[in-house]
């Protein structure tokens, strides 16, 4: 009877860790998710699916100071995945949505469309590196790959933003 009470005990300490560490970083989290997808609701609601697929999937983070890295990489996928939904959606559907209401720069209208144009892997580091602050090397830790490879791409991507504005 106490081993089970011991490893009920474990399993909620576990998961108080797992929903602190979530707490802890979810402005960063919120940011990314809105950048990518520009609207709260969406970006709450693809905050909470990767929050879940993370929690699913905890047992496949070896090593816990990655959290924050291989959770980006998460909410990055599920922000993916949900633009690529969008685009299924006929546009007489998103006729209802209200955008009147969100006073939109020309300038930034024009760098979300660059933005949109870019290769994914192009998007990504120029959003991790300039709109969320991130250094070349925490952005090759959130994709997964080497420092030098983030470096061309960002060089690449700076180099493709200039030629579309």
């Amino acid at each position: 009877m106490e081993v089970k009470q011991g490893s009920a005990r474990a399993a909620e300490e576990n998961e108080e860790k797992f929903i602190g560490k979530i707490a802890e970083h979810r402005r960063k989290l919120y940011g990314i998710a809105f950048s990518y997808l520009h609207n709260e609701a969406d970006a709450l609601e693809v905050l909470q699916e990767a929050s879940c697929k993370a929690w699913v999937k905890r047992r496949s983070l070896k090593d816990g100071a990655a959290f924050l890295p291989w959770m980006i990489r998460i909410l990055i996928n599920c922000c993916m995945d949900e633009l690529r939904r969008r685009k299924r959606v006929s546009p007489s559907e998103r006729a209802g949505e209200d955008r009147t209401a969100e006073m939109i720069s020309s300038h930034r209208i024009d760098l979300d469309r660059a933005l949109a144009q870019m290769q994914p892997k192009y998007r990504h580091v120029i959003i991790l590196k300039y709109y969320h602050d991130m250094t070349l090397t925490e952005v090759a830790r959130v994709l997964n790959k080497p420092e030098g490879t983030v470096k061309t791409w960002l060089h690449k991507a700076l180099k493709q933003m200039r030629e579309l504005l």
